[in-house]
């Protein structure tokens, strides 16, 4: 008595069902995306926000620095000059030229400062990522130009 087997599944095994995923499945799926694109948004915006802080510190802490290394030298040296040039006019008016002196330097420190600090970034790639949700959620694709 000979069996013979066939290779392959039987013919009393169901074969198995593609169901498309119902709505609750999918809507599950697009809550779940959804959260994690915000909590990966927050950590960008995290990123971001440290890294503009710590080079904001890094940046006045060394001006504060320079400055008061650089005041005691500054200070000595204005008296010196100050003495240097009451011989000729008069104490009066070389007080008045070293004060001159000293607004002209204090404003281009001003606008060079204020410079370095618009220079800071804050958080653009969260801003624009943020900005390409609502298009997405909507089924549409931002074009890069």
């Amino acid at each position: 008595m000979s069996t013979s087997y066939t290779s392959g599944a039987s013919s009393l095994e169901p074969e198995p069902r593609h169901e498309a995923p119902s709505l609750g499945e999918r809507l599950g799926d697009v809550t779940r995306d959804l959260s994690t694109l915000m909590r990966q948004e927050v950590a960008l915006a995290k990123a971001e926000l440290s890294q503009s802080a710590s080079n904001a510190g890094k940046g006045v802490g060394m001006l504060v620095g320079a400055a008061l290394g650089g005041f005691f030298l500054l200070l000595f040296l204005s008296v010196a000059l100050w003495m240097a040039i009451a011989d000729g006019i008069g104490f009066g008016w070389a007080a008045l030229i070293v004060a001159v002196i000293w607004g002209i330097i204090a404003a281009i420190l001003a606008s060079v400062g204020r410079k370095e600090l618009k220079r800071i970034r804050g958080v653009p790639d969260t801003t624009d990522t943020l900005g390409k949700i609502p298009n997405a959620l909507k089924g549409q694709e931002e074009k890069n130009l």
